[in-house]
C-alpha cells in the first residue's frame, strides 16, 4: 500500500530529474553550434522545467505542508534531491549532451507512456502533456546521435567517448527500491524494471545506425534516488539556487 509520504517522494524524484536536467540543458542557450540548435535546446530546456514545476506543485499538494514549487526546487540541501546521476552529468561537449538528452528522453517517453495509466488522475494528466513534449526531444537527439555518430571521424570519435562515459549510468534509471515497487504495485508510478527491453531495443536501434557500439546495460554508478551525487551537483545547484538565497522569498 503507498502512502501520501510514498507518492510524494516518487513525484520529488520525477521532478529532481526534469529540473536538473532543464538546468544543464539550459546551460548552452546563448553556445550553441548554431543557431537553431540554440533554439531547440533552450525549447527543451524549458519543457524540461515546466514538467519539473508541475510535478513540484502536485508533489507539494500531496505532501500538504504548504511547500509550493519553489520552496522543492531550490531551497533543499544537495542530499535532499534524487534526481537520475544521469541527469545532473556535465554538458562536457555537444556529443556528451545530445546523447544524454537521447538517453533520457527515450526511457522517459516509455515512462509517461505507461504513467497515462496511472490511478492519480494528475499524473496521468502531466503524462499526457509531457509526453508530447519528449516525443520531440527523443526525435530531435536521436537525429543528432546518428548525424554525430556516423559523420565525421572527429564527431564519430567524440560520440565513442560519450557513450563510453554515460553508459555506466544507464543502469540506474530501471532500479527497482521498495519505494518504486510501492508505487507500481498500487498503480501510481510505473515499474522502471518493466521500461528496460523497451529501452534497450531502442538504444540498439539508434546507435546502429550511427555506426557506434551498444554496449551492455549495467547499474555501474548510482546513488542519486537516495541522494548521493557526484562533484558536479554542488556546483550545478549554486548556480541553480543563487538568487532564490541570495533575494529569499522574491516574487518574480
Amino acid at each position: 500500500m503507498a502512502s501520501a509520504e510514498d507518492i510524494f517522494c516518487g513525484l520529488l524524484r520525477l521532478a529532481d530529474d526534469h529540473l536538473i536536467l532543464g538546468q544543464r540543458v539550459s546551460e548552452w542557450s546563448g553556445h550553441a553550434p548554431q543557431l537553431e540548435e540554440d533554439l531547440a535546446l533552450s525549447n527543451i530546456a524549458l519543457d524540461l522545467i515546466g514538467s519539473a514545476r508541475a510535478l513540484y506543485q502536485l508533489a507539494g499538494e500531496t505532501e500538504g505542508k504548504g511547500r509550493d514549487e519553489d520552496q522543492l526546487a531550490f531551497l533543499r540541501d544537495e542530499r535532499a534531491y534524487h534526481n537520475l546521476l544521469l541527469a545532473e552529468y556535465p554538458n562536457t561537449d555537444f556529443a556528451h549532451t545530445i546523447l544524454r538528452q537521447f538517453y533520457f528522453s527515450s526511457f522517459q517517453q516509455l515512462y509517461w507512456q505507461a504513467a497515462l495509466e496511472s490511478t492519480l488522475p494528475e499524473l496521468a494528466a502531466i503524462a499526457a502533456k509531457s509526453l508530447k513534449e519528449v516525443a520531440y526531444h527523443h526525435r530531435h537527439a536521436a537525429d543528432w546521435v546518428i548525424r554525430l555518430g556516423d559523420g565525421t571521424e572527429l564527431s564519430h570519435q567524440r560520440m565513442l567517448a560519450a557513450e563510453a562515459n554515460l553508459a555506466p549510468y544507464l543502469g540506474e534509471m530501471f532500479e527497482k527500491d521498495a519505494l518504486a515497487g510501492r508505487l507500481a504495485d498500487a498503480a501510481i508510478l510505473p515499474d522502471p524494471a518493466e521500461l528496460q527491453a523497451a529501452f534497450a531495443a531502442d538504444r540498439a536501434n539508434i546507435l546502429t545506425r550511427a555506426s557506434l557500439p551498444v554496449a551492455d546495460i549495467e547499474s555501474r554508478l548510482s546513488g542519486g534516488r537516495s541522494g548521493r551525487h557526484t562533484e558536479a551537483m554542488g556546483h550545478l545547484l549554486a548556480e541553480l539556487q543563487y538568487m532564490q538565497h541570495r533575494f529569499p522569498g522574491q516574487q518574480w
